[in-house]
């Protein structure tokens, strides 16, 4: 499970990264919208309020959290939301969630979010995704009392 998750983590963090950098960088092109629709006011919208340039930051953020193991549940975070808003925007504006693109993001969140899951009681509690012995500082949080081998929340709760 460890190395699978590692390998989505990756091809996940990549594809948000380079994603992200096209903005700026426009390694490929993007396909618009039709002229005059919904979608192609909503996006120019974003674009020209500079919305969609505080996304793409995110997106390259989230992206390069993703990439490194220890930090991949901030990542998850960041990314998370905007998959969200991604599926939303097809749904709404596409008439459903068609793009395979998009159903391979969605299915690699909702598996690492699954596979990280103990950490995530751990960015609650502590902000990092790895807790010591006690690092709340307070005897009645149930997450972050013991550090395990296998993973560094307890699921055990008191």
């Amino acid at each position: 499970m460890k190395t699978l998750s590692n390998i989505v983590g990756v091809a996940l963090g990549l594809f948000f990264v380079v994603s992200g950098l096209n903005f700026w960088f426009h390694f490929f092109p993007v396909p618009q919208p039709p002229e005059g629709s919904s979608a192609a006011a909503f996006i120019g919208a974003m674009y020209t309020s500079g919305y969609l340039t505080f996304v793409k930051v995110l997106e390259t953020l989230g992206g390069v959290l993703l990439l490194l193991p220890r930090l991949r549940n901030w990542g998850l975070v960041i990314v998370g939301a905007v998959v969200v808003n991604i599926a939303c925007f097809h749904q709404f504006f596409f008439g459903g969630i068609n793009d395979p693109k998009v159903v391979a993001a969605i299915v690699a969140v909702l598996f690492l979010a699954y596979a990280g899951r103990r950490g995530f009681c751990c960015l609650a509690c502590c902000g990092s995704g790895c807790c010591g012995s006690n690092c709340c500082g307070e005897s009645d949080k149930g997450c972050c009392e013991t550090e395990k081998k296998s993973s560094c929340c307890s699921s055990d709760k008191k």
